[in-house]
């Protein structure tokens, strides 16, 4: 039960946080080029914290 929880909650975090890195981008007008490369270094990062604290979650 928590795992499913905590999937619907990492997708909709993931989801707004492309959302702000999309704005980001406009409005700091990166060029279409390096896009690529900041959203996969703000997934990945993401994508970390929320694996941590899944881990951290189930362990305590």
């Amino acid at each position: 039960m928590v795992s499913l929880f905590f999937s619907l909650l990492a997708m909709i975090i993931l989801f707004f946080t492309n959302q702000m890195t999309a704005s980001l981008c406009t409005q700091k007008e990166i060029p279409e080029d390096r896009q690529p490369g900041v959203f996969r270094t703000i997934n990945i990062l993401i994508t970390i914290l929320l694996i941590s604290s899944y881990i951290e979650v189930l362990f305590t």
